[in-house]
């Protein structure tokens, strides 16, 4: 590590609370966390309490409780919620704490052997239906942050975890002499190229490349979004730290082509890396699926979890990406979806699509905006894949060449 971790660890709390989230004065904050991540954990809630927290409270689950539900316990009650854990969701609608969430999983290997529809089944969606909503329609500031472990470390394939700290500290710009400027610098970036996507109000957007040719219509309300956002209450807010990408809630109708995966992903409901994933969609439904490794995995989401096989994201990102500077395949979305340009299956976020965040669920979907309980993006770009905007008169503009952005306004 190329600094005494304490300090790292320091300016790492110190960006999540103040720009990831933006903690108010006054305001609770929730840390959803593994046991393997209590030091950035504490870190994270210590730094939330300096800046005014009134309350922060950690939220630990463990993997391995549900391999052993999964293997073992009643198919009756896989994915069952206690009463408890809907009553304090409920009252999150009300109090809108910050939410931050660290990914970086310490047993990517521990759900291998298990039934995948039983995996699926495990997902305990009436408590996601409840917390879903805080997030996707921005009610509260909320983010989801790297948090490296030993077992993240050894399935990248670097030295030790100290390699791993040293590659997010990059990927988040914590290796800056000031990191908290140099993500307002590209928060600003990310927001100005949003802006110019925005400015030419495409009607399609056209993935070209290598096992792909893809194009997803937009609906006239679709928004193009990068970098902060705000919540209900006017806190701007940064959803994913990292973030290399521009992104626009598609219409789900109106998708049709073949896609190949670029990069390798890890499904982290169903606890399995997937590799060389194809898609062949029409009429906006993915309508086959093969992969290398984790087809049956992909094949078991698509099956169990409603309207999975539409899509919710449509995502930019060029190589000037930190992420893809660190040369790691990190098998964690978060991560690996900011190497490259990607799209996402299921659920489309409101701040993609204005005029959406007042509608309900279901005149969502008729608008063109698609819900449902999972979203998973998956990396289709590279300097081989040409992406082009596509005007309602048939006439096509570049968007990108050899994975630089050149959109001009």
């Amino acid at each position: 590590m190329t600094e005494p971790f304490d300090h790292l660890l320091e300016k790492y709390a110190r960006l999540v609370v103040r720009v990831g989230v933006n903690v108010q004065p006054g305001q609770e904050v929730v840390i959803g966390a593994l046991p393997e991540q209590a030091d950035a954990a504490r870190a994270i809630a210590e730094e939330a309490y300096r800046v005014g927290a009134s309350r922060v409270s950690i939220e630990y689950g463990d993997p391995h409780v549900t391999r052993a539900a999964v293997e073992h316990g009643p198919e009756e009650a896989l994915g069952s919620v206690q009463e408890h854990q809907l009553v304090q969701a409920r009252a999150w609608h009300e109090t809108r704490p910050a939410m931050i969430n660290l990914s970086g999983n310490p047993h990517p290997t521990l759900m291998d052997g298990l039934d995948p529809a039983r995996l699926a089944k495990s997902a305990p969606i009436e408590l996601i239906q409840e917390l879903m909503p805080l997030t996707t329609t921005n009610k509260v500031a909320w983010t989801v942050v790297g948090a490296p472990t030993k077992g993240w470390a050894d399935s990248v394939g670097v030295a030790d975890l100290a390699t791993l700290w040293d590659a997010v500290a990059t990927s988040m710009r914590l290796d800056q002499a000031d990191p908290v400027a140099a993500w307002q610098a590209h928060v600003a970036k990310l927001g100005a190229r949003a802006a110019v996507l925005n400015g030419h109000r495409f009607d399609r957007i056209r993935y070209r490349g290598p096992g792909t040719d893809l194009t997803l219509g937009l609906t006239p309300q679709s928004r193009w979004v990068g970098g902060s956002v705000e919540n209900a209450a006017g806190v701007e807010f940064v959803p994913n730290m990292p973030t290399e990408e521009v992104f626009v809630s598609p219409d789900w109708r109106r998708v049709e082509g073949h896609v190949q995966t670029s990069a390798p992903f890890f499904l982290a409901s169903m606890g399995a890396l997937v590799e060389d994933l194809a898609l062949e969609i029409s009429d906006g439904t993915i309508t086959g699926a093969t992969a290398a490794r984790g087809e049956e995995a992909v094949r078991a989401q698509f099956e169990l979890i409603p309207r999975s096989r539409h899509f919710g994201e449509v995502a930019i990102v060029d190589k000037d990406s930190a992420v893809a500077t660190t040369g790691l395949v990190y098998k964690n979305m978060l991560f690996d979806e900011n190497v490259g340009s990607h799209i996402a299956w299921g659920n489309g976020y409101t701040i993609g699509m204005d005029g959406s965040l007042d509608r309900t669920p279901e005149q969502r979907i008729d608008d063109g905006l698609n819900q449902s309980n999972t979203h998973v993006d998956i990396v289709i770009g590279s300097p081989e894949v040409q992406i082009d905007g596509i005007h309602a008169d048939g006439s096509v503009v570049p968007v990108t060449r050899g994975d630089e952005f050149v959109l001009q306004d």
